[in-house]
């Protein structure tokens, strides 16, 4: 693959990337002519520290240029420039470009049998960068063991997390006390209102306990992150409660767009089958998200796995709606002949809400927090995740209060209303979809 496409094909990834751990990583022949390792925003005070070792490159041609072989930063101002480059010259070494920051090449290493190198590079202009590492040498297969420290120093003390991140830890803490405190509010309405509970109230429950614990320890990730490099375990705990709550909450919204425990004790085979396909694949998406955030672009699979986290997430998306479409649709054929126009007006109403609410949160987690992720600065990163997560904080809150149990709760008791108004209004296309 040439340089160009390679360039591209992470850049297309990278858009919410960004890490800031100390890495230690084994290339083990690696003929790729770029190899992404890191992407992060430095400070004025900020410093990259790497070191090789065990170094071999094996080529089927003549022996390669050791200058052909190095690391390098490249800016986010800087990467125009440097794919016209290569778009112009397909042959051309990025080493040799004006437009990076060359760290050091293979001339640089210490002699054989070591073979290995050490150095901390000041990084005096603020911006993001990536670190690469390009392979000039055609036909050449690179093995190699890679250390990355990538950090801005605040006083004396090393902040691992990226300009612009380093305040996820606070974040992330204070939204989930909002949801313990959300999970308070929920357990005493359904402790008021004991007649009116049914099972879905209980796994809703048990999904804002969930999320509270994933932001918890997303926070403590972040915080240990951010002081130490390493996680020091909390990304476990992290990863296996986001996993939990994503599948608890595509579950809940199929459940409840099918009426599950309100309007009928049982599912139908169809709504099973969204189940049997929803929560595999998300568990296929939860493992694609672990290797995405656990490695990084220095795998040759990185950009495979991407595609596959959002290819699947695309058809859990979809597919949750299916069932509210479906009871919508139901209920539109059993007003026609159960006289009681009144009250599936009203669930009409509620399910239509609810679709369109469905529709904004997808639209605004999948497309509008890319698009802020990629158009904000490297330094306001942290408002993209805001968005995200009082966008989120908001969808809990309504779909909450639509499905509370609540003995008039307009989904199982209504007041009495004029029917043929309500037949009227039954007939009226908005409830087409």
């Amino acid at each position: 693959m040439s340089k160009l496409p390679t360039l591209l094909l992470l850049l297309l990834c990278l858009s919410s990337f960004t890490s800031g751990e100390i890495k230690k990583l084994k290339i083990r022949s690696d003929n790729r002519p770029m190899i992404l390792f890191e992407r992060f925003g430095f400070t004025h005070t900020g410093q990259a520290s790497i070191s090789v070792s065990s170094v071999s490159v094996i080529s089927s041609l003549a022996t390669p240029d050791p200058s052909g072989l190095g690391f390098f930063l490249l800016s986010e101002e800087s990467l125009i420039q440097v794919l016209i480059e290569l778009q112009q010259n397909p042959n051309f070494c990025v080493l040799e470009s004006n437009y990076i920051q060359r760290l050091f090449t293979f001339r640089d290493l210490s002699p054989p049998p070591n073979s290995s190198f050490d150095r901390a590079y000041p990084v005096t202009s603020p911006n993001e960068y990536s670190l690469f590492f390009a392979n000039c040498a055609p036909e050449s297969k690179v093995s190699m063991d890679v250390g990355t420290e990538l950090y801005n120093l605040d006083g004396r003390v090393k902040d691992y997390l990226s300009a612009g991140l380093t305040q996820l830890p606070t974040l992330y803490f204070l939204f989930s006390l909002v949801y313990f405190g959300f999970l308070a509010i929920w357990v005493l309405v359904c402790l008021k209102n004991r007649i009116s509970v049914h099972r879905i109230h209980g796994l809703m429950a048990l999904l804002v306990v969930m999320k509270a614990l994933n932001l918890l320890f997303a926070a403590e990730d972040k915080h240990y992150v951010k002081v130490t490099g390493t996680a020091h375990g909390w990304d476990v705990l992290f990863y296996i409660f986001q996993s939990m709550r994503v599948v608890l909450l595509f579950t809940v919204i199929v459940l409840i767009g099918t009426g599950w425990s309100f309007l009928k004790p049982f599912l139908q085979d169809r709504e099973k089958k969204v189940l049997m396909i929803v929560i595999p694949l998300q568990v296929l998406a939860n493992v694609a998200s672990v290797v995405i955030g656990e490695t990084g672009p220095f795998i040759k699979d990185w950009v495979t796995w991407n595609q596959v986290f959002l290819i699947v997430d695309i058809v859990c998306c979809c597919a949750i709606i299916f069932p509210i479409v479906w009871s919508i649709r139901s209920l539109r054929e059993t007003s026609k002949t159960d006289g009681k126009a009144a009250r599936n007006l009203a669930k009409l109403t509620l399910f239509r809400q609810f679709y369109i609410v469905v529709i904004g949160y997808l639209y605004f987690t999948r497309i509008v927090v890319f698009a802020l992720r990629t158009i904000s600065a490297y330094k306001y990163q942290w408002v993209a995740y805001s968005a995200e997560e009082i966008v989120s904080l908001a969808f809990y809150i309504v779909m909450f209060y639509m499905f509370r149990p609540v003995e008039r709760n307009e989904y199982f008791v209504l007041d009495d209303e004029e029917e043929e108004a309500a037949a009227l209004a039954l007939q009226d296309e908005e409830f087409e979809l």
